[in-house]
């Protein structure tokens, strides 16, 4: 029996992604080729594997999903970030619902979740505490959760914007040994003082006057999660004073910051009492994070 004829609306999946991948192209936009992949696979309900096995088999995009994406790839290419459209950031082992107001984590900050696993998981603690402050989305606190169900971790997050954010995913998940706060980093949590064995944070470090290159973050990312004063540090300082308090005596403190941003930091850290201070570089060689204990 022949296959009933395709849809005389419908386009072939190859056609449809190659128009994709030259339009974000032509746009500016970094990676246009995975981008593409993960347009169409939004709009199919696919995979990136699952739009390639259709690519080779040939596969036709019916003429209402293939309007669908090019609504989305009008978006995409005025440079609205890829995880707004479809709603979702894997980060780690997670799949992160993400949006307008809340900070969009990066497969960067997924080494300072990596380095408060591992202490975590070294901690001498039957149950460690660890807080993530300044959560966002709660994707370092949930990192942490999920890898180390042993130990019991607050996310504090005092955007009205992405607060909404944080407890949907900590929701979603439905990781039993977290607690979300709404509050300030600068004075949360008080009754954990002395407590704690970690402390991560990815604060907002970008110089006032140092406006991001990509405007995926320079126009969409919210300012609160970007800006840390004059030098970038302003959050830092208050950080590593509250740190201070919440941690006992050898609790690991890690923050993200900017490449350039290391020694700056290390001098912050060391005029506050800090020890072992020490850098870690992301997959590009860049310094990303500087550790330290109490």
């Amino acid at each position: 029996m022949n296959a009933p004829p395709a849809d005389a609306s419908s386009r072939p999946i190859r056609e449809v992604r190659d128009d994709v991948v030259r339009t974000l192209s032509a746009a500016g936009v970094p990676d246009a080729e995975v981008d593409a992949d993960l347009l169409v696979g939004h709009v199919l309900g696919l995979s990136r594997g699952g739009v390639h096995a259709k690519l080779v088999v040939g596969a036709d995009v019916p003429a209402a999903q293939v309007a669908e994406l090019d609504a989305l790839v009008a978006r995409r290419a005025r440079r609205e970030p890829l995880q707004h459209l479809t709603g979702r950031a894997a980060f780690c082992s997670l799949d992160l619902a993400v949006g307008p107001g809340v900070f969009v984590p990066r497969p960067e900050t997924e080494l300072l979740a990596q380095l408060a696993i591992d202490a975590l998981r070294a901690a001498a603690e039957p149950e460690p505490v660890a807080l993530d402050l300044g959560s966002g989305s709660g994707a370092i606190a949930l990192a942490m959760a999920t890898e180390v169900p042993h130990a019991r971790v607050w996310a504090v997050e005092n955007s009205p914007e992405a607060f909404p954010w944080t407890r949907r995913n900590v929701e979603e998940v439905g990781a039993p040994n977290l607690e979300l706060v709404f509050g300030d980093l600068a004075d949360a949590l008080p009754e954990l003082d002395g407590r704690a064995a970690v402390v991560a944070s990815n604060p907002p470090y970008i110089p006032a006057g140092a406006i991001p290159r990509d405007p995926e973050v320079r126009l969409y990312d919210p300012e609160h999660a970007l800006y840390g004063g004059e030098d970038g540090l302003d959050v830092v300082r208050v950080l590593s004073r509250r740190a201070l308090a919440l941690l006992h005596p050898g609790g690991a403190l890690m923050i993200e910051h900017g490449e350039s941003q290391s020694a700056d930091i290390a001098s912050l850290l060391a005029a506050d009492g800090w020890h072992a201070v020490a850098h870690h570089r992301d997959l590009t060689g860049r310094d990303r994070v500087t550790t330290a204990r109490r």
